[in-house]
């Protein structure tokens, strides 16, 4: 029994190490193919750039540039109230044809739309009728004068038809101008009323189409005219920079759809009442428009202000515009150059930029920063 169980050990022994070695031989082959551990690499500060010859980048200081205070506010453009006009119907009726869009740029006199109207037959009725009682009025008093130039009626016979004839005169002109009033001539009456544009201008608003019914002065404007050739430039200026606005001054106005055209407006209205929301105040700026400027653009307005503030000036080509943000490259000492962020402002005379912030009067910058910038990326 000894043997026996010794042998079937001595049979399995192999068995075992052979199974052993396939383990091994996996585990092998499975670190084998892992792939390496992750090595993180630090990089340094983005803004330093290292060059070879530092001395082919010249530099250059930056100088004080003074100018008075300016503020930059947000507007949008709206009609002057005043250029705008309703174009209405007086007489009641059913819209017949519409001459005249949303949009259109219209002349004075134009015709709209036209309107058929009952109430034009029941005017003309009036005025019918007002002509024959005045010409009946009229014979009256001519009899009753003759009258008493012979001493056929009394005093008081005469002067009852000279009123009566002169109230049928009244009555006459009054519904002659009611005829006018709606619309319609005196000489060729019609059921349809022309409704005209009152100014010259361009249709902003359209409350009326094809079959429409018109109530009159009780419903809304079948048109609203607009004109253009002046508009009102509406900004929000906060409490704190309210002492940088004045009535009077002058404001330049750049358009956000047409950045290279730059307009000058004048200060009308500063608004008399804060949004308690937002705490500022609607200041009002007139504006000729010189045909670019629609209703509702946005656009860009600047106050110039009383007082002188110092700013920093440097070449234009000093300064780097990269990711929508401005540049400029100063000494970090030996090959080394560091990129700061700056606020540009406007271009001076001599090819020069101003400088809002970020940036000294007297600090060295690199004269020409989209060669360092190149240099640097190759």
């Amino acid at each position: 029994m000894k043997r026996a169980g010794l042998a079937q050990i001595v049979l399995s022994l192999p068995m075992f190490l052979l199974l052993a070695g396939c383990h091994a031989d996996a585990n092998k082959d499975a670190a084998a193919e892992a792939p390496p551990p992750a090595q993180v690499e630090r990089e340094g500060d983005a803004s330093i750039v290292t060059v070879d010859h530092p001395d082919e980048f010249p530099l250059t200081a930056a100088t004080e540039y003074k100018a008075h205070s300016r503020l930059v506010v947000t507007g949008v453009v709206t009609p002057d109230i005043a250029r705008t006009v309703p174009a209405i119907s007086i007489a009641t009726g059913r819209v017949v044809d519409i001459r005249a869009r949303l949009g259109d740029t219209v002349k004075k006199g134009q015709v709209l739309l036209r309107v058929q109207s009952a109430d034009i037959a029941s005017a003309y009725s009036d005025y019918r009728k007002a002509i024959a009682d005045e010409l009946l009025a009229n014979k009256q008093y001519e009899r009753a004068k003759g009258l008493y130039d012979h001493g056929a009626v009394s005093l008081n016979d005469y002067q009852v038809a000279e009123d009566t004839e002169n109230k049928a005169k009244v009555d006459v002109e009054t519904s002659a101008e009611h005829l006018r009033v709606l619309g319609s001539p005196l000489d060729h009456p019609s059921g349809i009323v022309d409704v005209k544009a009152p100014i010259s201008g361009v249709i902003t608003d359209q409350q009326v189409t094809n079959a429409a019914g018109v109530q009159g002065l009780s419903a809304a404007n079948p048109f609203t005219i607009s004109d253009l050739s002046y508009v009102w430039i509406l900004c929000d200026v906060y409490e704190n920079d309210l002492p940088n606005v004045r009535l009077g001054d002058s404001a330049q106005i750049k358009l956000n759809a047409y950045p290279s055209q730059v307009v000058t407006g004048r200060i009308s209205n500063i608004g008399a009442v804060l949004d308690p929301n937002i705490r500022s105040a609607k200041v009002r700026i007139e504006v000729k428009n010189s045909g670019l400027m629609r209703p509702g653009m946005f656009v860009t307005a600047t106050f110039q202000g009383q007082k002188l503030e110092v700013h920093t000036a440097v070449p234009a080509t000093a300064i780097l515009h990269l990711h929508d943000r401005d540049w400029v490259y100063l000494p970090g000492g030996d090959t080394k150059f560091r990129r700061v962020a700056v606020v540009a402002g406007s271009d001076l005379p001599q090819n020069m930029q101003e400088i809002v912030s970020g940036l000294q009067p007297g600090q060295q910058v690199v004269t020409n920063a989209l060669v360092l910038q190149n240099t640097v990326e190759q």
